[in-house]
């Protein structure tokens, strides 16, 4: 039996192990690898595109804004405050921008200077249309 406690490499070497390891130089830099090529490997990654999402439904937008167009999913205004870049609960007035007054209702239509439409980039992650994928369900129940 060992007079070692743990068989792993590094705990407690002495002479003999050492002496198995090969002696001369060492190769300078890293060690080429024959099973992948040189480089590092690009990522596939989903594509992406840049949405604009209604604040109270999170239906998309699709339609250009204009100062009294509403969301065609639940009605609510598009021109309002929680619908804004620079809307921020946190900031004085809930403004990120210098707004001389507060704008006491956020979900009404208002007349801002500074509003500009919140968008967000999202990844494409569904490859099969919704009708199809209906389909498919349905065609499981026939």
């Amino acid at each position: 039996m060992s007079d070692r406690k743990y068989r792993q490499r590094g705990y407690m070497d002495d002479d003999r192990d050492r002496e198995r390891r090969p002696q001369g130089p060492r190769p300078q830099g890293p060690i080429p690898r024959g099973d992948r090529p040189e480089g590092p490997k690009t990522p596939n990654l989903m594509s992406a595109r840049t949405v604009i999402r209604c604040s109270r439904c999170a239906g998309e937008v699709s339609s250009p804004y204009a100062a009294g167009s509403r969301c065609g999913k639940c009605g609510a205004e598009l021109h309002a405050c929680n619908q804004c870049l620079y809307f921020d609960p946190g900031a004085r007035f809930q403004c990120m921008q210098p707004i001389a007054e507060r704008v006491a209702v956020k979900d009404g239509r208002n007349t801002c200077t500074f509003w500009e439409p919140r968008k967000t980039v999202e990844r494409e992650t569904h490859s099969v249309s919704v009708s199809a994928a209906r389909r498919a369900f349905d065609d499981l129940f026939k």
